[in-house]
């Protein structure tokens, strides 16, 4: 799971991640004894692998794999041999690295709903090119769910949520102020929490208590874009948000306490939430899962192996 600042607004993503969600029961040895043509050193490990085992995620979720250390260029096209997809029903992604320690894998367009999914990362003996070989295997199973998006306006101050093609409600919203734009483009999203502290500080937006800017807020039914700090929420200074109410947040998506508790209520990690009419424009593709910020070619080019098909489960 990634992890981050808990604020509206902020800059651009992070490859941190931590957690235990991809760690391989027991501690690896580096002392094992090397095999003839592989020389001794440290292990490569992985620090995550998301989406968790067990788990139901949205169309949009991508298969991120972190490791511990950087995993150089001439090593990533047999790492990614070693990061096996399998599905109920084939699907053409690719792998994409995001730095020299991320590696996301998602389909060419969103995965089909109740689709079945296997990640068998198979790192025994496997390179990282700077001198680490990994010493055992991960698996991650998990589902696609329900296809339930959700499209904000912007300038409509709207957002319409759909579930498997039918619209299910449409909501009133206020975003960015003309300061601090709302990022553009579809983030899946990160996860979701019943409340957040949020301190306008934290993402360096202002620490001056005088300051009109300055905010710290605990606020409830929080669905977190971004590692920047966006999030659908409901905000206390801004109850009715609408495009009567012609105000603007810090870059969250604001919803009314009742419309933001239903929509919490709705959405799973994974689901896309795609923004429109801001001029910020789209999300880094790493600043949280906005993946399908990149274009199909854009998403190739940071792929050692190229497009592929999954393999049958």
């Amino acid at each position: 799971m990634l992890v981050g600042v808990t604020a509206c607004g902020g800059g651009g993503g992070s490859d941190k991640a931590s957690g235990d969600d991809a760690k391989a029961s027991g501690t690896p040895s580096a002392s094992a004894s090397p095999s003839p043509t592989k020389p001794a050193g440290p292990p490569m490990l992985l620090d995550t692998i998301t989406p968790q085992t067990g788990t139901t995620v949205g169309v949009a979720m991508p298969i991120s794999v972190i490791f511990t250390n950087p995993v150089a260029a001439k090593a990533r096209a047999n790492v990614e041999k070693h990061l096996k997809v399998s599905t109920s029903q084939p699907v053409v992604g690719a792998w994409h690295w995001m730095g020299d320690r991320r590696a996301d894998w998602r389909p060419k367009t969103y995965w089909p709903s109740g689709t079945k999914v296997k990640i068998d990362a198979d790192m025994t003996g496997v390179s990282n090119g700077n001198g680490r070989y990994g010493v055992h295997g991960y698996t991650h199973t998990f589902t696609i769910g329900d296809d339930v998006r959700a499209d904000v306006s912007v300038t409509g101050h709207t957002m319409k949520v759909t579930r498997n093609g039918q619209t299910v409600r449409t909501l009133s919203i206020n975003a960015g102020s003309a300061q601090y734009p709302t990022w553009d483009g579809t983030m899946a999203v990160i996860d979701k929490q019943e409340k957040v502290h949020m301190t306008s500080c934290s993402v360096g937006i202002s620490c001056d208590k005088g300051s009109p800017n300055f905010y710290d807020l605990t606020l409830p039914w929080d669905v977190h874009l971004t590692q920047s700090g966006t999030y659908v929420h409901y905000s206390t200074g801004d109850p009715n948000p609408g495009s009567g109410s012609a105000r603007g947040s810090h870059g969250c998506v604001h919803l009314s306490l009742s419309d933001a508790k239903w929509f919490y209520g709705q959405v799973k990690q994974g689901d896309p939430v795609t923004i429109t009419g801001s001029p910020r424009g789209k999300a880094p593709a790493d600043n949280g899962y906005a993946d399908f910020n990149l274009s199909w070619d854009q998403w190739l080019t940071g792929s050692a192996s190229g497009q592929q098909t999954t393999t049958a489960l």
